[in-house]
């Protein structure tokens, strides 16, 4: 069952982590024609073209890469749910995975703000002109804008991304408190 579970965690976290960096890009405006932009159409267009004629754009957003990210944790939940015997008190249950599956999206969300935060900061440092650096920039930037209004450098030093890394990591912990009460029996 772990190896299973390990398996199948992996390929939906895979996946849902790169649909919603193509979500985020698009947000962000981010350009797709370097190297992460092309990865993350790559591994996702066989999903999303075929969703975007069923699921319509939203505001201008790509709202096809959210449902999908969104579909991708409530398949692995519903599976690993099911094998355990989630089920065995009725169908009711598929409302507590399908948030809790949202609950999920919402966590993957959080991670990937963190690894972008980190990825620009450590290339801001070390290599500003890489290739990747105006997609993590663009990505990372209307993140760090509120931040960076209200936190002034500190002897040349931003330090908008540890308040932003406290604020994602404090609505990462509500989500996991949330997850484990709609767990509870």
């Amino acid at each position: 069952m772990q190896i299973l579970n390990f398996i199948l965690q992996s390929v939906a976290g895979f996946f849902t982590f790169a649909l919603l960096a193509r979500f985020a890009m698009q947000w962000a405006r981010a350009p797709f024609r370097n190297p992460i932009g092309q990865f993350v159409i790559t591994i996702t267009d066989w999903m999303v073209r075929p969703a975007r004629r069923v699921i319509p754009t939203a505001w201008g957003h790509d709202l096809p890469s959210l449902v999908l990210a969104w579909l991708m944790q409530a398949i692995y939940l519903g599976v690993i749910y099911g094998i355990s015997g989630f089920f065995k008190g009725g169908m009711g249950h598929i409302g507590i995975v399908a948030l809790i599956a949202l609950i999920e999206t919402a966590s993957v969300a959080c991670t990937l703000a963190i690894a972008i935060v980190i990825i620009s900061a450590l290339l801001s440092w070390i290599n500003p002109h890489a290739p990747v650096a105006p997609v993590i920039n663009a990505v990372a930037g209307p993140m760090l804008q509120p931040f960076q209004r209200v936190i002034p450098l500190i002897g040349g030093i931003d330090l908008s991304p540890i308040a932003l890394f406290f604020v994602i990591k404090l609505i990462d912990i509500g989500l996991a408190s949330l997850r484990m009460w709609l767990l509870m029996p």
